[in-house]
């Protein structure tokens, strides 16, 4: 009788166990067979992100055998997507495709509901992207010591664009303001297009932009590229020099893009889509689409992801909080 009660309570055990790992694992295989998985994209559709997500996003369907769209959701710097990803049910039919723009925003906007840097599952890094500094034309700016110079003798009367308060460009040309010891004064526009179009209109001086967004107008002379600002120079303009080598510090402000999961998402499916993105961003065929944007793939592991989100986090907070910058 011992022996037989002995050998229920190990039974039942078992199954106890069994049944508590069943517990605390979500479903992620009968809905990734099931449901669409989404690509929220915190920004409007043209974007460098929305170009990674579309590029990226049917090649990861393939794989995965689902369904994909791209859903973008624009506005608050991002956050709406952001926060639209924190809440998303952890079970593989949500993930978020962003830039740095993530990280500056933990110390732009204190009072968020969420914290965009601890409350999100890095996945994978898919690619780096660089910033000029360009100048209008009628400037007569050919160099970055030119604007440096102009801008010593007429403190806060040249004026720089950005698409908006706590974009990377607007805090890369305050790096620069810090690197250089000058003012220029900051006209904040509600988007990338307006900007451009009041740069190329002489309304504004001078701005940070994405190679992709101002090789076009610098092949037909109505930009002037000043500098890069990255740690080398750049294959499309291999004749522009980096910041650091014209003179203005250390000013890298490459901007990184990448894949996140909602919090809660289970490791294993994490690492599933890391392996598969990096298949994908290796080929032949993602490089290009991507290079032609002034983009350049690249691959992580999540904990790499990790530490690289949580480093640049800590950088931007110390630039924002030294320059006083606030979100509007």
């Amino acid at each position: 009788m011992a022996s037989i009660r002995r050998r229920f309570i190990l039974l039942a055990a078992g199954a106890l166990a069994t049944f508590g790992v069943a517990a605390q694992t979500p479903a992620i295989a009968p809905a990734m067979a099931q449901t669409t998985l989404r690509l929220i994209v915190p920004f409007t559709p043209g974007t460098g992100i929305d170009l990674i997500a579309r590029t990226v996003g049917p090649r990861l369907g393939e794989r995965l055998g689902r369904a994909v769209v791209v859903e973008n959701r624009a506005g608050a710097s991002g956050n709406i997507g952001t926060e639209a990803v924190v809440r998303a049910a952890p079970n593989g039919s949500t993930l978020l495709v962003s830039v740095n723009t993530l990280v500056m925003n933990r110390s732009l906007y204190p009072n968020l509901p969420f914290d965009p840097v601890k409350d999100l599952v890095p996945v994978s890094l898919t690619s780096w992207g660089q910033l000029l500094l360009v100048a209008n034309p009628q400037t007569g700016f050919k160099t970055v010591a030119d604007l440096v110079a102009a801008a010593k003798r007429r403190p806060g009367k040249i004026n720089y664009g950005s698409p908006g308060i706590g974009t990377p460009h607007h805090l890369s040309m305050e790096l620069f303001k810090s690197t250089t010891g000058v003012f220029l004064t900051h006209i904040p526009y509600r988007g990338t297009g307006p900007a451009v179009t009041d740069l190329l209109g002489g309304q504004i001086d001078v701005m940070f932009l994405p190679i992709h967004v101002a090789l076009p107008q610098i092949k037909v002379g109505r930009l002037v590229a000043l500098g890069i600002g990255s740690d080398k120079r750049h294959a499309l303009l291999p004749q522009v020099p980096t910041l650091a080598e014209a003179g203005a510090g250390n000013v890298n402000v490459d901007m990184w893009y990448g894949i996140f999961a909602p919090p809660g998402t289970p490791a294993d499916y994490v690492n599933r889509l890391n392996q598969e993105l990096k298949d994908i961003l290796a080929s032949p065929e993602i490089r290009t689409s991507f290079e032609a944007q002034g983009m350049d793939p690249a691959t992580s592991t999540p904990e790499e992801f990790r530490q690289l989100v949580e480093r640049d986090a800590e950088r931007w907070a110390e630039l924002i909080k030294a320059q006083h910058i606030r979100a509007e």
